[in-house]
Order: C-alpha cells, then sequence, then structure tokens
C-alpha cells in the first residue's frame, strides 16, 4: 500500500510566531519528518509525505501537531491518496505524467 499525504501546517497565534513568518514552525516539522525515514517532499505551500499505511501518515501528523506544542492555535490541511498494491508513487506518479508528455525524468 502507498499513502500519499500532502499537508500543511502551521500556527496562526501571535505566541507562537515572529510575524508573519511561519518558517521557524516549519522547520521544527521538517526536521522531525526527515528524521521519521519517510520519503518527503518539501514545497512552497506545504509538504507531501509517502508512507506505507494510513495509521503512519496520520501518526506524522500528530507529531507534526506535538512539534507545535504550546501554540494558542494551530492551522492545518490535508489531503491523503491511498492506493493498495502499489509503492514509490512520489516518482512513478510524475514520471507516468513526464512519460505521456513526452519530457524525460530525471
Amino acid at each position: 500500500m502507498s499513502v500519499l499525504l500532502e499537508f500543511s501546517m502551521f500556527p496562526t497565534s501571535d505566541d507562537c510566531r515572529e510575524g508573519a513568518s511561519v518558517s521557524s514552525n516549519v522547520s521544527k516539522i521538517i526536521a522531525m519528518i526527515d528524521g521519521s525515514g519517510h520519503t518527503y517532499q518539501l514545497t512552497p505551500m506545504g509538504t507531501i509525505v509517502e508512507t506505507e499505511t494510513l495509521e503512519e501518515a496520520l501518526d506524522v501528523v500528530r507529531r507534526a501537531y506535538g512539534c507545535l506544542e504550546g501554540c494558542e492555535r494551530v492551522y492545518s490541511s490535508l489531503k491523503l491518496d491511498i492506493r493498495q498494491g502499489k509503492s514509490d508513487r512520489m516518482k512513478t506518479k510524475i514520471a507516468s505524467v513526464e512519460k505521456k508528455i513526452g519530457k524525460v525524468s530525471k
């Protein structure tokens, strides 16, 4: 099974932010994901993580929230793509589309 989780999470309350920037908080979450061993891709609008089970994906979200413990208010947006019998979809989904448009994947 492959679970693709695309999510963003950041504090909206002033108690955990430095002005409008949330990068210091997001960097804590990315460090946690990096240490988790899951494949991930940071994007300007969120992060994509691939896990083998739904439970693992939801655990990433739970642990991300833990990185912001103590913040008065936290915003999060999640999308899940769950597929049986597949793996390595962060690469293969892109390669499939690029093949159809005649672009060679790296």
